[in-house]
Order: C-alpha cells, then sequence, then structure tokens
C-alpha cells in the first residue's frame, strides 16, 4: 500500500480537537465527586450537631454551643467555603424539636474560572431534626 504524504499529522489534529473535550469531561467528573464529598461532610456536621443537642446534659446545650461545635467541625475536616450554621429549638423541654441546618456555598476547585463561568456557584443544604431526649 501506498502511504499519503499529506495525512502525516492527521493524529496530532485529531488530538488537538479531543484532547480539551476530554480534560472538560475529567475536570467534571473530579468537581462533581468533591460536591458530593461535601454533601457528606456537610450531613454528616448537622446530624453530629443535631445529636450533641438532643442528648440529655446538664446544663442544657444552647443553639449558639451547637452552632459553634457544627463550625468547629467542619473548619477542623478543612472546609474554607463559606458557610453558614443554624441552629432552633435547643435548650427546650423534653420532646420539643431541634433543627440543624448547614448552607455551603461550594467554590470550584479544580478549573475555577472554567466551571465558573458555565454555571453559578451551587449551594449545598443539609438539615437534621432531632427531639430533644
Amino acid at each position: 500500500m501506498k502511504r499519503w504524504k499529506d495525512s502525516r499529522g492527521g493524529a496530532i489534529v485529531e488530538f488537538a480537537l479531543v484532547l480539551p473535550l476530554f480534560l472538560v469531561l475529567l475536570f467534571g467528573v473530579l468537581e462533581f465527586g468533591l460536591i458530593i464529598y461535601y454533601k457528606g461532610l456537610i450531613t454528616h456536621a448537622s446530624r453530629e450537631g443535631a445529636r450533641r443537642g438532643a442528648t440529655y446534659s446538664t446544663p442544657k446545650h444552647s443553639n449558639t454551643d451547637i452552632q459553634t461545635w457544627v463550625q468547629n467541625y467542619l473548619t477542623n475536616q478543612g472546609i474554607k467555603a463559606p458557610f453558614t450554621v443554624t441552629a432552633s429549638g435547643a435548650g427546650g423541654d423534653t420532646g420539643t424539636l431541634l433543627t440543624v441546618r448547614v448552607d455551603l456555598t461550594y467554590q470550584f476547585l479544580v478549573l475555577p474560572q472554567l466551571m465558573g463561568g458555565l454555571a453559578p456557584s451551587p449551594t449545598l443544604t443539609a438539615e437534621t431534626v432531632m427531639r430533644l431526649e
């Protein structure tokens, strides 16, 4: 078979066309995995904060104590994205509901300029409700 002299650079052209799409797909999968990881962290933090406030203790935990505990937990886990923690119902009578809510604005980590232009930063929310013991 004869080789065509003008087809020598075909592989380089194909590689140049496919590489950006592959990288966007790869980094998109990484960002999605990080979002799921952060969602798991804030869900666990809200649950642990609610459990801490719902268990019987003397003196009873206040809303501020629970918020501080959850904020310290998230900070110790390496969360640097802006987040807010709200707690309501702490220190009440046995059987009343305690709600702990964590809102985190996810900041894109892998390709912030590329992903930030495609979609706004998502807000992740986790809320746990427990009865006071």
